[in-house]
């Protein structure tokens, strides 16, 4: 005898929805290993931008390019920097690792201002642990070619292994043959120097790469300023922490404009991947290497400081026109990176990848960031953000939130608000910068002040909010070991003992057989070779030595060890005489 259990329509279409829902899920698992096969990666960074772009509320201007970019591809809507300045922001971005956690917070240890330099620091380069690696370096020793186009701003100069080419004239082009390549285009059009020196937008929009041997090309440019690109009829909306005056509009259509121009970079670039038949088999990626330009956003960890934008675009525009609202940190693009070209992520990696085949199963439920020495100012603010709440811890409350930096004061608002202020011409809101303390702990409801402009810390209704992220804080720093109570001084002897730089040894040549075996005596250092004629013009990188190398009759090769802080070795030479 059979049964048969009555089926009704509502049933029926349960049924047939979850068969669409599988299919669609296959379907996607499908498109997902095609996307993470082997693909290119291209990275737009502008510099200084916080979130004054259309694909972010902000409807002053038209970007064109990135809103295509946005509408073709994900838009990511809480990223956000670890640092409010962009060297200990780079250094997190090439190494996955917390500056903090490296002794890479301090902005900047390369070049040194001159105040910074009557105070007795010196210019230094951070020793990062030995198993660290920019992220370039793995790529490269995975067959990828690699270029930088144009800003480097590590806290450590270059490893000689991680860029095929880091130049003005770096492209993907420069690669041989049908290579993958992970290729980085920086826009200094949208620094905040171009807010009171506008002649370095020149050079930003000239025919791109320019040819190799043009000289001293930012001479032509001197003492030139370029016109603005936002009419009186446009509407500039100030945000409440800046007065609402012709000085301070001015900076703003200035701002504009430099995006403007950076929006038409990212046009041409689009456009060489598709003369090149290479956009559907690259990704590319835009964002900023921390918040806005203005005062109050640069340096500062208000979210108009570290909140960035950014928009992955996939091949064949997978995922396009998707929010994606995850909490992301810069600790996270190292190991996403690597994620999403199918290579394993290195245990050292404080960050986890949010795309790719080693993406997390965990969302981040925080995301963190620090403040320290700004040219010869020192502070020492650490924050903690969930998607809603942020809380700051002020190791420092003596001092005032406002830093007196020269660089900054160049600015005509800057200089507008510093006026205002002696005056006594600013609003309550606007004069929150000049308090001379800060709280010990400030805590902010993101949703409600997005401007974080009302500390909630000493409201006993957010009491376990701050004792939540308060805890966090203190966890965090445990963690990755937080060398931001260490005085600089000493951490630079750490670094260099005796303030002098340790040299990286020599590389050791053994022949093998046939073959040539490389080693170098210093722990974490990395060996690059070139071949004599081969690779000598100039830009060309070090090839990273990886395996030995075949003796062929005749053979010229020059190998050089390097680790990051460390001087580069000598060069060692090789020449077959047989």
């Amino acid at each position: 005898m059979r049964f048969f259990l009555p089926i009704n329509r509502h049933i029926m279409n349960i049924i047939k929805s979850s068969i669409f829902l599988l299919l669609g899920f296959l379907i996607s698992c499908s498109n997902e290993k095609k996307l993470i096969k082997r693909p290119n990666v291209v990275w737009l960074v502008a510099e200084d931008l916080g979130l004054y772009i259309p694909s972010f509320g902000d409807s002053t201007i038209s970007t064109p390019n990135l809103s295509r970019l946005a509408d073709e591809g994900v838009r990511y809507t809480n990223v956000y920097s670890v640092s409010g300045v962009c060297s200990p922001s780079r250094a997190s971005i090439v190494t996955g690792m917390y500056p903090t956690s490296i002794g890479a917070h301090h902005m900047r240890t390369l070049s040194q201002q001159p105040e910074a330099k009557k105070k007795g620091l010196i210019n230094y380069e951070v020793v990062t642990p030995p198993q660290v690696k920019m992220v370039s370096q793995i790529l490269r020793e995975k067959g990828y070619y690699c270029t930088n186009n144009k800003k480097e701003d590590y806290q450590f100069y270059k490893s000689i292994t991680a860029w095929d080419e880091s130049s003005i004239f770096a492209h993907w082009r420069n690669r041989a043959n049908d290579q993958n390549f992970f290729s980085i285009f920086n826009f200094g059009v949208t620094h905040e120097s171009n807010l009171w020196d506008p002649w370095y937008r020149h050079f930003d929009l000239e025919p791109f790469p320019p040819k190799r041997g043009i000289g001293k090309w930012w001479e032509q440019f001197a003492g030139i300023e370029k016109p603005l690109y936002i009419p009186d009829s446009i509407q500039i909306s100030v945000p409440p922490y800046l007065p609402t005056n012709d000085i301070v509009k001015r900076d703003m259509k200035r701002m504009y404009s430099n995006i403007i121009e950076m929006d038409k970079k990212v046009g041409l670039i689009l456009g060489q991947l598709e003369e090149d038949n290479l956009l559907e088999s690259t990704i590319v990626v835009f964002y900023t290497d921390h918040g806005g330009p203005l005062p109050r956003e640069k340096r500062l960890l208000y979210d108009s400081g570290i909140k960035v934008p950014m928009i992955i675009r996939f091949p064949n525009q997978f995922r396009s026109g998707e929010i994606d609202d995850r909490l992301i940190s810069f600790v996270d693009f190292a190991p996403t990176l690597l994620s999403m070209v199918n290579i394993s992520i290195p245990e050292y990696h404080q960050g986890q990848a949010f795309e790719g085949n080693y993406k997390s199963n965990k969302q981040r439920q925080y995301i963190y960031a620090a403040a320290d020495r700004f040219d010869e100012h020192y502070d020492m603010i650490r924050a903690v953000r969930d998607k809603r709440y942020k809380y700051l811890k002020n190791f420092k409350p003596e001092k005032p939130y406002y830093l007196p930096l020269k660089y900054r004061e160049k600015m005509d608002s800057m200089q507008e608000l510093i006026r205002m202020n002696q005056n006594g011409q600013l609003d309550n809101v606007q004069s929150q910068w000049f308090r001379d303390r800060k709280p010990v702990e400030e805590l902010f409801d993101t949703y409600s002040d997005p401007f974080e402009l009302f500390n909630l810390a000493d409201d006993p209704k957010y009491s376990n909010k701050l004792n939540e992220l308060r805890n966090r804080c203190a966890n965090w720093m445990s963690e990755i070991n937080d060398k931001g109570t260490i005085p600089e001084e000493e951490l630079i002897n750490t670094f260099w003992p005796n303030k002098m730089q340790p040299n990286t040894s020599s590389p050791i040549i053994d022949k093998v057989g046939d073959s040539l075996i490389v080693t170098c005596h210093t722990e974490g250092a990395n060996i690059g070779y070139k071949y004599y004629g081969k690779d000598m013009e100039p830009w060309k990188g070090w090839r990273p030595y990886l395996n030995p190398i075949r003796i062929e009759e005749g053979m010229h090769i020059e190998f050089r060890a390097h680790r990051l802080g460390y001087s580069v070795s000598e060069k060692v030479i090789y020449l077959d005489e047989s």
